[in-house]
Parts: C-alpha cells; structure tokens; sequence
C-alpha cells in the first residue's frame, strides 16, 4: 500500500521535453545571455565605464553572436527536437482562436485551446529565430568591414542596434512569463509536467 503510494505522484507527470531539447535550450539561453550582457557593456555609457578592456569584450560579443545558431543545428540530430520544430512551424485554427483570445484579453481557458505549444509560443519561437538570423547577418557585416560599402556597413549598425534593443525587450518578456508559471520552469528543468497542468494549459496536446 505504502509503495503504491509513493509511486503514485510520478504517474501524474508527463515528459515534455527530452534531454536534448534541454540542452539545446539552456545553451542557446546562455549564448543569448552573453550577447545581452556585453552589447550592456558596450552602448550603456554607465555600464561601459566599468569595463577596462573593451576589446575584450567586443570579442566576447562576437564569438558568442556567431555560436548562437549552433545548439539548435546541433540538436537536429534529436528526433524530439525535430518534432517539436515541426509543432512550433504550423499554425492551426485553434491557434487564431487563442491569439484572437489573447488581443481581447479574454482569460477564459476554454477560448484559449491550445496543442503543445500556444500561439503565443510559436510567434515567439518563429521571432526569435528570424531576429537571430538577422542579427547574425548584420554583425558579420560590421565584423568584417573590407567586404562590404560603407552603406552596408552603416545599415547594417542601424539594424543591428535597434533590433538588439528589441530583442532585450522581447526576452525580458519572456522571462517575466516564464517567471508567472513555476510548472512551465519545471518542465524545461526537469523535463516533465504535472498532467493536470498540461490539461488545462496544452488541452490539445496528447502527451
């Protein structure tokens, strides 16, 4: 009885994501983080300040940019990172109605259906993948200033700089909606959700 017990909250959690996908996650994360941090040192005035090697730190930033695509492409090899890319690529009536929902504001979960992942997940994975290309682009192009006109190179800073800024907005975000969910955090630390959570969150999704 005792034994049965014990066993028993483990069968009312679900795996979500695979040690890949986690790996992935948390790499590109901490890329990201990188990339974040140094472009504060660099074009923040108050922060540039405390930093006595700027090169140093110009190197970090490039290095870490360039690395950003390579825990995905490296996760490729796992199936379960290809089938949840897959997911995060197609966009179904359900996902209009919970976007639809979202615009109105309307929290009700049964007008927000949605499979593994929500609309709003997908537009974001779909952002940030786009952004980060775009970001790789122009930073090349500012890195290796002998290959390009000097309006390439102007456009390129335009670019590159408004859109990091956008980026740091759109992660803060991010982490302020991961933050509001613990069960969401646990699944991408540990792999596995409560059912009941991915019943009312995912009510689509057959885990």
């Amino acid at each position: 009885m005792s034994l049965r017990a014990e066993a028993a909250p483990a069968t009312t959690r679900i795996r979500r994501f695979s040690p890949a996908e986690r790996w992935v996650h948390r790499t590109t994360a901490l890329l990201m983080g990188v990339c974040v941090l140094t472009a504060s040192f660099l074009y923040v005035p108050e922060l540039a300040q405390l930093v006595g090697r700027r090169e140093l730190v110009v190197r970090v930033h490039e290095w870490a940019g360039l690395a950003l695509p390579v825990p995905v492409l490296a996760g490729l090899a796992s199936r379960a990172l290809r089938a949840d890319l897959g997911r995060l690529n197609r966009f179904g009536p359900h996902d209009r109605r919970w976007l639809g929902a979202a615009l109105r504001r309307d929290r009700r979960r049964e007008s927000r259906p949605a499979g593994k992942f929500n609309a709003g997940q997908k537009i974001y994975a779909a952002w940030i993948a786009g952004a980060t290309l775009v970001m790789l682009g122009t930073g090349l192009i500012m890195w290796f200033t002998h290959l390009t006109p000097i309006m390439w190179r102007t456009s390129a800073t335009f670019v590159h700089d408004w859109l990091a800024l956008t980026i740091g907005i759109v992660l803060a975000g991010h982490i302020g909606m991961a933050l509001g969910d613990p069960e969401a955090r646990r699944g991408m630390r540990t792999g596995a959700v409560s059912r009941e959570w991915a019943r009312r969150e995912h009510p689509l999704w057959r885990g």
